[in-house]
């Protein structure tokens, strides 16, 4: 027997229809390219999604339909946020920061029919133009005056005169709400960038709890600053959340590492709410230092995306009166999974005890299972001292990789997603990670490939043998450092390795430093012993 209940589906649309008509007035602000601030309402922002919405259906475009983006934070990229996959399109969004090739790759596997670019990203896909054959058009994201007289891409139209002549009224079509809505990839381990593909039901599930008290704890009272890009996995859910509640939203644009920037924005706009990676609260941090000035207004921020230190957490209490929610969470899981949180008891919790805590990656929250199991794949328990993989599964987990149906062995046979850390959980549920049982290395809350990095040093004639491993780094977390045997016969020095790799993979992923010594280490199979290197570099700085 069936309850009597409606059966509305979970669509981003109805965010939309719902914070239009409840919270009209809320401000959006953003950073623009030339430095000023660009401010108006949500009933603003949603009549131009309605307008893109309209203009988009006239690209003769059908229901499931890829649209790429590759913005900064700002208004425009919300907006199309909402108007891709409210009209029923997928929204795919790429990462600027990765190689060419990889974002060659996603943008051909997606099969994106058309390309929303900042301006300042023009230079990049005019080279890559004629390796995407299959996008139809591109669209600036802004004016006609944004658009070069030398812009060499076909088909291109500004954001603005494209909506200008349309209408704001938009019928929402009543999609299925297991339909499509995002497309986001994930990379850092070896082989091709997977992509992840979220759809409406996953995407409410994760808003909804992402502002729940014992999680984000969002409301309409916050003023929430994501300085986490939109490119990367929806900004962690923000977008929805903030609207869903109707908070002020204040995006830093292209300045998302500019510690004055966003210490003026927090002040000026009166943030109650961050959300990021530890290098830009560094950046915040460091500057708020050398002027002598306090953050006033910011309350919490979530941090994300890599470890966070001891003393960032000490710092935010100590000098700002800030409470740091570290959380964890991946591309595929939306990427919501754990978050800090006190339970029931801690209300007298000693200052000491609560960083002890707050340096571990949070508990989980309700739609995400997780466990840890054993290389028998036998579950371990949850006493803070037995570690193994992680393992987790819920209605926002991705249950496959777009188009590998299977073929990634990410899942288990019992149903669970592998996420490729290793972690342990103590007795009242928090997990910490301990590892990773591959050896991507985190920068900046990015994923860096140890692997792909070996592989191109090998290509130097005067390597024999290299080897890749992640040392600590104070302002990115981690950095790659490479560990090299000279082929017999040649003297090739640090700088001849750090300029091949010039051209070759990510300005950001070419390792700091390189160290040549007479022999790796290796397994009993002929494998790199990487815990013995860590071990000997254990005490190893990058240089910032």
């Amino acid at each position: 027997m069936h309850g009597l209940m409606m059966d509305n589906p979970l669509l981003i649309s109805s965010i939309v229809e719902h914070a239009d008509i409840n919270f009209p007035d809320r401000e959006i602000v953003s950073v623009t390219n030339d430095g000023s601030l660009h401010r108006y309402t949500y009933k603003d922002c949603f009549i131009r999604v309605r307008k893109l919405a309209n203009a988009l259906g006239k690209l003769g475009l059908k229901e499931g339909d890829r649209i790429a983006t590759m913005a900064w934070n700002d208004n425009r990229h919300l907006e199309a946020y909402y108007a891709i996959g409210g009209a029923g399109y997928v929204c795919h969004t790429i990462n600027p920061r990765l190689f060419p090739e990889q974002i060659i790759y996603m943008i051909n596997h997606a099969e994106d029919r058309w390309l929303m670019i900042d301006p300042l990203f023009v230079p990049l896909i005019e080279k890559i133009s004629p390796e995407i054959p299959n996008v139809e058009g591109y669209i600036l994201m802004g004016d006609d005056n944004d658009i070069a007289e030398n812009c060499k891409l076909k088909n291109l139209v500004s954001y603005e005169s494209l909506i200008n002549e349309e209408s704001d009224n938009f019928e929402w079509p009543n999609l299925d709400e297991k339909a499509a809505v995002g497309l986001c990839y994930t990379s850092g381990t070896t082989g091709d960038p997977k992509g992840v593909l979220y759809n409406h039901r996953s995407t409410i599930l994760h808003a909804m709890a992402l502002i729940a008290p014992d999680a984000m704890n969002l409301s309409n009272k916050d003023c929430v600053l994501p300085v986490v890009p939109l490119f990367h996995v929806n900004s962690w859910g923000s977008p929805y959340g903030a609207m869903m509640v109707g908070a002020k939203i204040v995006y830093p644009g292209s300045k998302m590492a500019d510690g004055e920037t966003l210490y003026s924005l927090t002040e000026q706009e009166g943030v109650t709410l961050a959300l990021g990676v530890p290098t830009v609260w560094l950046a915040l941090l460091q500057y708020a230092d050398q002027n002598d000035k306090k953050l006033n207004s910011l309350q919490r921020t979530i941090i994300g995306g890599a470890a966070v230190p001891e003393s960032m957490i000490r710092d935010f209490h100590s000098k700002h009166d800030v409470f740091v929610q570290q959380a964890w969470g991946m591309t595929e899981m939306s990427p919501l999974g754990t978050v800090i949180s006190l339970k029931y008891g801690m209300e007298n919790i000693s200052h000491g005890d609560l960083v002890e805590l707050q340096v571990k990656q949070g508990r989980g929250m309700f739609g995400v299972e997780m466990r840890i199991v054993n290389d028998e794949q036998e579950i371990l328990p949850w006493d803070g001292e037995a570690f193994g993989a992680l393992q987790v599964k819920g209605p926002w987990v991705c249950s496959d990789y777009y188009k590998l149906d299977g073929a990634a062995g990410s899942h288990t046979d019992d149903g669970w997603f592998d996420t490729g850390d290793v972690a342990k959980i103590d007795p009242l549920g928090y997990m910490q990670i301990t590892d990773r049982t591959k050896d991507v290395i985190k920068s900046g809350g990015e994923w860096i490939s140890s692997i792909e990095i070996e592989n191109t040093a090998m290509g130097h004639p005067g390597v024999a043998e290299a080897a890749v491993i992640g040392i600590e780094s104070e302002k990115w977390t981690e950095r790659p450092l490479l560990i090299a045997v000279k082929a017999e016969g040649r003297d090739v020095s640090k700088e001849d390795i750090l300029k091949f790799f010039v051209g070759k993979i990510a300005k950001w992923w070419i390792p700091d430093d390189v160290v040549f010594t007479e022999e790796i280490p290796h397994t009993a199979t002929g494998k790199i012993k990487k815990t013995a290197l860590r071990d000997q570099f254990s005490s190893y700085k990058a240089s910032e």
